[in-house]
């Protein structure tokens, strides 16, 4: 659900805007009826920023806890996706 306050709104209701954006609503800032900003969570912002793991990370967080046969997965299940070319020509 988003909720949209004008600058002068938010000054005075910066509590009640915190509280809301920290519970995951949408909040949208205007001026002169335009939308110009937005209040968003921590958990948002970090998602946004990119604060998770990078994937090969996680993967091999997640191979030493699991096991390819314990989820199903053959070794050689990737071979088929992976790119064995040599890439594409640049010209530098």
């Amino acid at each position: 659900m988003l909720h949209q306050y004008s600058i002068t709104e938010a000054r005075s209701s910066l509590p009640s805007i915190v509280d809301q954006a920290e519970a995951g609503v949408e909040i949208q800032l205007t001026r002169r009826g335009k939308p110009v900003a937005a209040v968003v969570g921590l958990r948002v912002l970090e998602r946004l920023r990119g604060d998770q793991p990078q994937f090969r990370t996680a993967y091999q967080d997640f191979l030493k806890r699991y096991s390819l046969d314990e989820v199903g997965l053959d070794h050689d299940f990737f071979a088929p996706f992976r790119e064995k070319g040599t890439g594409r020509q640049v010209s530098l």
